[in-house]
């Protein structure tokens, strides 16, 4: 893994100094303010205290009213109405929201999640055959649908209408369907355009909740699945992302659904959670439904009812998660060794790697992984149904889904963002794809992209953190992308002595300032060969704040990002 460069994020002194006038605010957390974009002092109490009722209108969302009038003609009508969802987080989500919202109107529903081996990614035949099958009228696509232009198609033929409720970028024309929910069509008016696609199915029920006269504070219930949702499909944590995770964190950590509550009981982490926790405990018990079985499962524990059976449920997840890290580790290790096999290697921009072998459900993890430790836009292939698919990963600076629409020629289809993205095609096209790939990034790849940057908010001394500077810097929270963990500097720090190298390069630290007696606690992942250099002499020490719980106290501790 590459060393990163630590870099200041600035901050303009006059700003800062005006929003601790206004404010009475630290300097450091006005600091913190302004390194966010948030200058203005009515912009930063909207920022530190979020509000239910600063949400958008959904009907400002195009066809937004379409969508309600045939939801509401579906239940008038006692028509059945098929939910559709991807099979990941995300997915599962969004079928189980929209589920739980809906039960409360008609009993006349069902869902279905694709097989991710045989159907992939979208909206598949063998879905709408099965709509058909129950005798569905209406079909509604959760954050998928919007370049399902033949699958939609082929519904209308069978007499069924379409919702499609996505938040990925379409392509060309929109899809036949009675309404396209989509903030990301060009069309669409809808001031915030990031909402996970559990975000949309949130404001489609915000919608037919309004028509019905109830408000938005009256649909919390649904926020525990949003939260989840945005922490794992990575969604920017601004606007109405962060209200709702805001929310959603504290439904979650107060009163969560049965099936929720389950995944936290198996999987050992304790309440109170927060955004990592979701991200790292929760989401990938939930991702392991669909990676290595049905993703159905997922839903149907998210949407338990009496805790015994969400209890055995979760335990299932658990333990196909465990056998889902084991083919994870496999995998990663050899897609490892097969890159630095190649010739020349570590000239090259980027890594594509291709084995027929590969399981389907790992490979997105894969590219994770081999982008992290490289630092390099990396695409990970196998092959399934005759196919190649492939999962693309990327990093800071390079747009993954631009370089993807310019070898799109290549492709069967394709889709994503700019971070993260999926492709299917032949055989025969992998060498050349490969190839045209690594033109694209080293010609597109910022120079300041090629290493890790580590960016650094303010210096802090250990000795300033305090419960009283902890309970400010949560009011920050929930982070994640563009509203980041702020990352401090605390300087001139000794090992007391009690440090300890983990496996897998991980360092248990145990250090204090210079001259103090007070011990901070942490850890550092991946950072071991970088301690082992500086750890008998005075060092600096970049890292964020944790709450943790030690024998039912809560805690400060330190994570540790780097050293030097």
């Amino acid at each position: 893994m590459k060393r990163p460069q630590w870099r200041k994020i600035p901050a303009d002194t006059a700003t800062v100094q005006q929003l601790r006038n206004d404010l009475s605010l630290d300097p450091l957390f006005c600091q913190l303010l302004v390194q966010r974009g948030i200058v203005h002092a009515e912009e930063a109490e909207k920022f530190l205290s979020p509000s239910l009722e600063a949400l958008h209108d959904p009907y400002i969302m195009r066809d937004m009213d379409k969508a309600v009038d045939r939801i509401e003609q579906a239940i008038h009508q006692g028509e059945h109405i098929l939910l559709y969802g991807d099979y990941d987080v995300d997915g599962t989500t969004s079928v189980a929201l929209m589920y739980a919202f809906l039960s409360g109107y008609t009993r006349d529903l069902d869902y279905y999640l694709p097989d991710r081996d045989k159907e992939g990614y979208g909206v598949s035949m063998e879905g709408v055959d099965y709509a058909k099958s129950t005798g569905c009228s209406l079909l509604i696509t959760i954050d998928c649908g919007i370049k399902a232009h033949a699958a939609i198609a082929y519904a209308a033929t069978l007499g069924i209408d379409v919702i499609v409720c996505d938040h990925h970028v379409p392509e060309g024309d929109l899809p036949d369907a009675v309404a396209n929910l989509d903030p990301k069509r060009e069309d669409c008016p809808y001031p915030f355009k990031e909402l996970s696609g559990c975000g949309i199915a949130f404001k489609l029920a915000q919608a037919v909740a309004s028509r019905n006269n109830v408000r938005a504070s009256d649909l919390v219930y649904l926020l525990d699945l949003v939260v989840v949702s945005i922490a794992c499909d990575i969604v920017p944590m601004i606007g109405e992302n962060r209200t709702l995770a805001h929310f959603g964190m504290q439904r979650f950590n107060q009163e969560p659904r049965v099936g929720l509550w389950a995944l936290v009981q198996r999987s050992g982490r304790h309440y109170p959670l927060n955004i990592n926790d979701l991200v790292f405990g929760i989401g990938p018990l939930i991702n392991a439904a669909g990676r290595l079985g049905d993703a159905r499962d997922a839903v149907k524990l998210l949407l338990s009812a009496d805790k015994k059976s969400a209890l055995e449920n979760a335990g299932a997840l658990v333990t196909r998660n465990n056998q889902r890290r084991e083919v994870d580790f496999a995998t990663t290790e050899a897609a490892k060794l097969r890159f630095m096999d190649q010739e020349g290697w570590q000239e090259r921009k980027s890594i594509v790697l291709f084995d027929p072998e590969w399981h389907l459900g790992i490979i997105g993890i894969a590219a994770s992984r081999m982008a992290e430790s490289f630092h390099r836009p990396s695409v990970v292939l196998t092959q399934t149904e005759g196919r190649v698919v492939g999962s693309a990963r990327s990093v800071p600076g390079f747009d993954l889904y631009d370089a993807l629409q310019q070898c799109e020629d290549m492709f069967y289809s394709f889709g994503g963002h700019a971070h993260a993205a999926g492709m299917q095609m032949s055989a025969e096209n992998v060498p050349a794809f490969r190839d045209k790939f690594e033109s694209l990034v080293q010609l597109n790849l910022p120079k300041e992209s090629e290493m890790p940057i580590l960016d650094i908010c303010a210096d802090l001394p250990l000795n300033r953190i305090t419960p009283e500077l902890w309970r400010t810097l949560k009011r920050f929270s929930p982070f994640g992308p563009h509203n980041m963990h702020p990352v401090f500097i605390a300087r001139n720090v000794v090992d007391s002595g009690r440090s300890r190298l983990l496996d897998n390069n991980h360092v248990r630290f145990s250090i204090c300032e210079k001259g103090s007696s007070k011990i901070w606690t942490g850890i550092g992942f991946g950072i071991a060969e970088a301690f082992k250099q500086v750890r008998h002499r005075p060092f600096d020490l970049a890292f964020t704040i944790q709450e943790g719980n030690w024998r039912g106290e809560r805690v400060l501790s330190l994570m540790v990002k780097d050293v030097c």
